[in-house]
């Protein structure tokens, strides 16, 4: 929430943020997921002063292994975050707990007011606070996700492969995750009462590929107490299924980039902040990364545009001292002449 005046109503900021104000960061990063942590590794390495703010809720929290991660396939999400701040540590970069409630241009930079009401200056800006999933109100499935109740194929679809799998539309488009999820199961049913009416040509093609369309509402998740094993319907009967992929809707946590002015993109998913190839927003010196610019960013994915962003500010930082020192050793040739 955007307040007029944060300051007058925060407490007093803590004596570690009080010590962050004192400087100009080269960097400040909200959000300290995989992409923020990236993006941090990178800009402390190449020896710039990078602060991250993190409010320590990273979107996959609620999951107990990630897939699809290179080398740490299975591992924890948030043991890859706490890796990654031990590295961006070492590397001198700053990590601070904090939530951010506004943002705004400021003649050398940028300012940072936390909720406590410091205010923290950079001369460029990091948004990696990511987005937010809204699951359907259903009893028993938001107790469910991340464990039963999943949204991604490419992460989870392996381990369910064989299994009784449930798809929970929530638009006609969900319908090609169902698709996706026919090479892991030949036992599949799709919930369509959610979504928008499918189209006959639609339901045909699933029937052709063995996939069950259910069209009654589902009124709650069933389990044996912790495990997964159905869902409950209007009328009253069980559908026996082992895992639920769901299809939540998607919102940007990108309040600092709206506070900023930032345009945002009409995407599949909604309107979304506008990024270039290098994360670059439409506010000069502002980058987006993870899936604050791309909803559909995996781990992998997101911790590359970290990257990637971080790589193209450490470049706008190396022109502008070259630039610097030609213009200095410009100014000398010329005060030599004279």
């Amino acid at each position: 929430m955007t307040r007029n005046d944060p300051a007058s109503t925060a407490s007093a900021p803590t004596a570690p943020e009080r010590q962050l104000e004192d400087e100009l960061w080269d960097v400040v990063i909200i959000g300290g997921g995989a992409a923020g942590l990236s993006a941090a590794l990178i800009l402390s390495r190449a020896r710039r002063r990078v602060l991250v703010l993190d409010a320590q809720e990273p979107r996959n929290r609620f999951a107990p292994h990630m897939h699809g991660v290179l080398s740490r396939d299975g591992y924890s999400p948030l043991d890859l975050v706490a890796d990654g701040r031990r590295e961006v540590i070492a590397a001198d970069g700053v990590i601070e707990t904090a939530r951010i409630i506004e943002t705004r241009a400021i003649d050398d930079g940028f300012e940072v007011i936390t909720e406590a009401g410091a205010r923290i200056t950079g001369r460029r800006l990091i948004i990696a606070t990511g987005t937010r999933d809204v699951l359907p109100e259903i009893d028993g499935l938001a107790e469910q996700w991340g464990r039963g109740v999943v949204a991604c194929p490419y992460c989870d679809g392996y381990e369910a492969a064989g299994r009784r799998i449930g798809v929970l539309l929530g638009s006609a488009a969900g319908i090609h995750k169902a698709h996706m999820l026919r090479s892991y199961s030949t036992d599949i049913t799709v919930f369509t009462a959610l979504a928008d009416p499918i189209s006959e040509s639609d339901r045909r093609i699933l029937e052709q590929r063995g996939i069950r369309v259910e069209d009654q509402s589902v009124t709650r998740v069933v389990t044996d107490g912790d495990r997964l094993t159905g869902l409950a319907l209007a009328d009253g009967t069980v559908v026996q299924i082992d895992a639920l992929f769901a299809e939540p809707r998607l919102v940007p946590l990108d309040e600092p980039l709206q506070q900023l002015g930032a345009a945002r993109t009409d995407t599949p998913f909604g309107a979304w902040p506008t990024v270039d190839e290098f994360g670059r927003t439409s506010v000069p010196g502002v980058s987006a990364v993870g899936n604050t610019a791309n909803p559909g960013a995996l781990v992998p994915i997101a911790m590359g545009s970290g990257a990637t962003a971080a790589l193209a500010l450490n470049g706008e930082f190396v022109a502008e001292e070259v630039a610097a020192a030609a213009h200095a050793a410009n100014a000398d040739q010329e005060a030599g002449v004279r």
